[in-house]
């Protein structure tokens, strides 16, 4: 079976939320972690976590357009995590923690600036959405031992505390959107 795939790299926090929504999301093929919109080649987790190398955690989303589109994403994207509150989510906070969205086409640059002004007009947040919108430079991997965070770790403390329940939120929101088969 063949199908189209496009890519998506958002900023909402820390990457391991992110990545346990995305993958129960049908249509995406794919979710990595990993840094952007930084200074520093190759940073690794330690050197992101300080701040300094102005990387964002990210995750790269590769996905089917003719079963989940960019503005579903999006969608997702702006119900998962907080988007008015400046490099920070929760107790996460650094710039690296920062809300942003790296397009990776004028299409997907066009659509984010079209959603954010959606969400300001339907008054989700009560305060103005800060979320970064700039293109994707460069896409670095994270190391493995983040990927599929919260399936490997569902016992770990900030995965009970934080990531589930950023989880079952996306289940209450969108089940209409969750995979039909396991991912």
């Amino acid at each position: 079976m063949s199908y189209r795939t496009e890519a998506a790299t958002l900023a909402g926090g820390c990457f391991w939320c992110l990545e346990a929504v995305y993958r129960l999301l049908e249509g995406v093929h794919g979710v990595k972690s990993g840094y952007a919109g930084g200074h520093a080649e190759h940073p690794t987790y330690q050197q992101v976590c300080t701040g300094r190398t102005g990387h964002a955690e990210v995750v790269r989303i590769t996905f089917d357009p003719d079963v989940v589109s960019f503005d579903d994403l999006l969608d997702v994207f702006f119900t998962i995590h907080d988007p008015t509150t400046l490099n920070r989510q929760g107790g996460d906070v650094g710039t690296q923690y920062r809300s942003a969205i790296f397009h990776e086409s004028e299409a997907q640059r066009a659509a984010s600036e079209r959603k954010v002004a959606e969400v300001t007009a339907a008054g989700v947040w009560p305060d103005p959405i800060v979320t970064e919108i700039t293109p994707l430079e460069t896409f670095y991997p994270a190391e493995a031992y983040h990927d599929d965070y919260l399936r490997r770790n569902p016992d770990q403390p900030y995965c009970q505390a934080v990531v589930a329940p950023k989880v079952a939120k996306f289940r209450r929101q969108h089940l209409h959107r969750l995979r039909r088969t396991p991912a």
